[in-house]
């Protein structure tokens, strides 16, 4: 029975109950907010290409530089000028040098630095090395001039003379220099593949932003000057500039373009006054005609370019057009929510507070869950329903307790006590009094000596239970169950008897359990009438001279009672 309950609940359908209400200005707040996220999200998908399926770019490189210089010692071609790559996609040109020529391995003077100035030879430890000298200590000071004394060191000789750059840069000429960039990409979601030359290209052009955009033939001063840079002031140093390719490609029939930009920015920090520029050293070496190895140490200053590339390529996909679509009509919930918090937020008053409380009243609905200590009492001088939520330690009649709203679902009661009333002889006339107006009593009060003092009707019976200690009225005066309507709607055999048939039409009325039926019957009939929900019905409280006026009416065979049942 289990497993078929949890099939049929697959099969139900659930949705959200909607509160329209009918006002001029939130209704334009709302459309004017919804208008503004239709605008935004139409921008976004048209500038951001959210429709489109994005793949990154896979690229490789190939660089040339030309360009011949002459200084006063020499002429210098590419082959001198530039050095292969140091790194992926990058590539380096001499722009001044300091060349120490004619060295071969012996010992000579170190150069004066700091901790190699010396004034005898205790001053020098044999077999020392500083990471800042040019090699090994002998353990010897030796003139270097014919004013400073250094210590003597195993190394190429004669060593470097640390002097600083020369300015003007020795090849100042190279921002004549030119290089050309091939650039090969490919887009492996889409199979797509793009070069940024042709075989038709013009190699007299030069790069320019506006006359030659794609060109991929770059004047290095030109590349300098674009970043504000003086090409004569860098030489002298060196640096890293950056040329950055971007691949911006729409892949769509209707609107394709995939063709590279160029721009350019400069990489290291020219602020920085710790091992300022870009250089390094390398050497040429030779053999004398005796044998012995010579070489040539060049320190180069220099410029190195890295070139960086990146993009993005896009094309049509209805998968990514409804991703987009679904994830944003959540922002149309923003108009619902900047709406209700001015509807219920007190901080920020944008009307009366009693519009304010209607609003929150329609929209807002409290349901407590259903607990033990949860209990609803109904007055019958009392026009409003009385919420209990609390462990008692006294008579519940003299508990103060919550005045709350229920829902009103006696519909289904009032047809059909109507239809009771109309197939039964047995059913009194009603009398005209209101049921809320004062009763009259009918019939015998208890006696005064039994009379609970909790008990303001007189027809209650003493009980040592709490909850039970309750009467039907607040104050002093007649007892409910002596009203006609009393009589009518909860203790008439008749009608109860029609209620639980047409519930189970083929209740049995002469069964031996009838009496406990018809009493429970009368309880809800009791409640539902009373409270006009049956919501509540395992936490109404029925009075005390109710309860017992229905037991006595319809009394169990046993003599025990056990109430409706409450649900925790």
């Amino acid at each position: 029975m289990g497993a078929f309950c949890s099939l049929k609940n697959l099969c139900e359908y659930e949705t959200s109950k909607v509160v329209r209400f009918q006002s001029v200005s939130y209704g334009s707040l709302k459309w004017t907010l919804h208008m503004v996220v239709f605008l935004y999200v139409c921008y976004v998908l048209v500038t951001d290409k959210r429709y489109q399926k994005k793949d990154s770019v896979i690229s490789s490189v190939h660089t040339k530089v030309k360009g011949v210089v002459q200084t006063d010692s020499r002429i210098w071609d590419t082959a001198e000028y530039t050095i292969p790559m140091q790194g992926i996609d990058s590539f380096f040109v001499i722009t001044n040098i300091i060349m120490t020529e004619n060295q071969f391995q012996s010992v000579c003077p170190e150069y004066p630095i700091a901790k190699a100035v010396c004034s005898s030879d205790v001053s020098c430890e044999k077999g020392h090395m500083n990471p800042q000298s040019n090699g090994i200590q002998t353990g010897r000071c030796v003139k270097y001039n014919a004013t400073i004394k250094t210590c003597e060191v195993s190394a190429w000789c004669p060593v470097e003379s640390m002097k600083g750059a020369p300015v003007p840069a020795v090849l100042k000429s190279a921002e004549n220099f030119t290089v050309l960039i091939k650039n090969n990409i490919h887009f492996p979601k889409f199979n797509h593949t793009a070069r940024n030359f042709s075989p038709k290209l013009n190699i007299s052009c030069t790069f320019h932003k506006i006359t030659a955009p794609a060109c991929p033939i770059f004047q290095l001063g030109d590349i300098l000057r674009t970043t504000g840079e003086n090409f004569s002031e860098m030489a002298i140093q060196g640096g890293i500039m950056g040329i950055e390719i971007n691949w911006d490609c729409n892949l769509d029939k209707w609107f394709h373009r995939c063709s590279p930009k160029y721009s350019f920015r400069r990489l290291d920090d020219k602020t920085t006054t710790e091992y300022p520029g870009y250089n390094f050293r390398f050497a040429k070496y030779y053999k004398r005609p005796n044998g012995q190895e010579e070489r040539t140490l060049i320190k180069a200053y220099g410029i190195r370019f890295d070139i960086l590339v990146f993009g993005t390529a896009g094309r049509f996909n209805v998968f990514e057009l409804l991703v987009y679509i679904g994830s944003v009509l959540s922002y149309f919930g923003l108009a619902q929510f900047v709406i209700d918090f001015l509807i219920t937020s007190y901080t920020y008053p944008c009307c009366k507070t009693s519009i304010k409380e209607y609003y929150f009243r329609k929209k807002c609905e409290s349901a407590l869950g259903p607990k033990w200590t949860l209990m609803y009492v109904s007055y019958v001088d009392d026009p409003h329903i009385i919420l209990v939520d609390k462990q008692l330690s006294t008579s519940l009649q003299n508990i103060k307790g919550e005045i709350v709203q229920l829902p009103r679902d006696n519909g289904a009661f009032t047809d059909t006590t109507k239809l009771a009333a109309q197939c039964s002889n047995r059913v009194p006339v009603l009398a005209k009094a209101h049921e809320m107006q004062p009763l009259k009593s009918e019939g015998q009060t208890s006696p005064s000596h039994d009379r609970p003092s909790w008990c303001c009707c007189g027809k209650c019976h003493q009980t040592q239970s709490f909850r039970e200690q309750l009467c039907c009225r607040r104050k002093e005066g007649s007892c409910i169950t002596t009203s006609a309507l009393f009589e009518q709607l909860v203790l008439s055999r008749s009608a109860l008897e029609f209620i639980l048939l047409y519930k189970e039409p083929l209740l049995d009325l002469n069964s031996e359990t009838l009496n406990n039926q018809l009493r429970h019957c009368a309880y809800r009939q009791y409640i539902h009438w009373r409270f006009g929900s049956a919501d509540v019905e395992s936490s109404a409280l029925i009075p005390s001279c109710c309860r017992w006026k229905i037991r006595e009416t319809y009394p169990s065979e046993d003599g025990k009672y056990s109430g409706l049942e409450r649900k925790n």
